[in-house]
């Protein structure tokens, strides 16, 4: 029995999830893929996977011998790729998973950058809120915000964004404009919840140097990017976004800034990748190249830009302040409704 080659079938069946998409992507007749298995069971005296006619899953044997393999095929295919890639780089599919804002605001205007340096490599990038299985859905890695909560996964930490608390301006002629954290209270918020756990992600500000979580009431909640700021381009409520999301909202006035002085906590952004795809030459130099991308982003450093171009942006007029273009809110009647709320 050839062990390397059972590693190899054994590893491909589990991340198909398939022992026909197994066979075809090895080449092999589907018994012979079958048969391995079973062999391979027989000289572990273990049951590596659950089968039924509709799905197969891992055992707890077979999750456990499954990253042993994991890591092993890894070395292997690193000591061959180093050797290999001298040459000719680094080459082959990659597929990445990205937030969609982040993909289209930052990502994507660079990729003919990657591509130049990078010419062997296919880029098939994925795009959206929702946190995607890379094992199960077969991505080398992903862009993922916030505090990661998948301990399986090694990540690297390639900036941070701090958010914005703004509104429309017909929200803010409704309901005047908050002062303070306390007039929160009295606001209304559009929501935004968690795809995977459903639950409505807290505003938090730093408060003489301690986190503040804020809880707020609304009337509609969302679980993606594009919809949140929607909402609040259509008066629903204030929303929290990061600033490089509303940008050109805040510059054009279709959203305005409201409690400037105060701190939101930074949220981090990382590029993760499973543990056994640590060492591919693929891998490995998307993880720098978007690391250093995001090092240089003004989008999330002191100067702010709009698109592939960066200038000192102009401050985006506040809710006091009215705008110099777009919507506006006059000064008296935000003071008057502001001592009326």
């Amino acid at each position: 029995m050839d062990r390397f080659q059972a590693m190899q079938v054994f590893t491909r069946v589990v991340d198909a999830n398939s022992f026909s998409r197994a066979a075809d992507h090895l080449g092999l007749p589907r018994a012979t893929v079958t048969t391995i298995i079973q062999n391979l069971e027989a000289l572990l005296q273990v049951r590596l996977l659950n089968r039924t006619t509709r799905r197969i899953s891992l055992t707890p044997d077979g999750a456990a011998y499954y990253e042993h393999c994991a890591r092993i095929l890894g070395e292997v295919e690193e000591t061959e790729s180093s050797f290999r890639d001298v040459a000719s780089g680094p080459k082959g599919r990659l597929r990445i998973d990205v937030p969609s804002k982040i993909g289209r605001l930052i990502l994507i205007p660079h990729l003919c950058e990657f591509h130049g340096r990078y010419p062997e490599i296919e880029l098939v990038i994925g795009m959206g809120d929702r946190e995607v299985d890379l094992v199960g859905e077969a991505v080398d890695c992903v862009i993922r915000i916030g505090e990661l909560q998948d301990s399986t996964l090694v990540a690297r930490r390639i900036g941070a964004f701090k958010s914005v608390t703004c509104a429309a301006p017909k929200y803010f002629e409704r309901h005047g404009a908050p002062s303070g954290i306390d007039d929160l209270q009295q606001h209304k918020a559009v929501h935004y919840f968690s795809s995977s756990t459903g639950r409505t992600f807290d505003w938090d500000f730093v408060v003489d140097g301690v986190s503040t979580p804020v809880k707020m009431s609304g009337i509609v909640s969302v679980n993606d990017a594009e919809a949140y700021v929607a909402c609040g381009l259509q008066g629903f409520g204030l929303i929290h976004p990061p600033r490089y999301m509303v940008l050109p909202h805040l510059e054009s006035g279709a959203l305005i800034e409201v409690l400037p002085q105060l701190s939101s906590s930074p949220i981090p952004i990382w590029v993760a990748y499973m543990q056994n795809r640590h060492l591919s030459p693929k891998v490995r130099v998307f993880v720098d190249w978007v690391a250093e991308l995001f090092g240089a982003c003004p989008l999330l450093g002191g100067v702010e830009s709009v698109g592939n171009e960066c200038h000192d942006a102009k401050r985006p007029k506040r809710a006091n302040e009215g705008t110099g273009n777009g919507p506006r809110l006059s000064r008296e009647r935000l003071r008057s409704q502001e001592q009326s709320a």
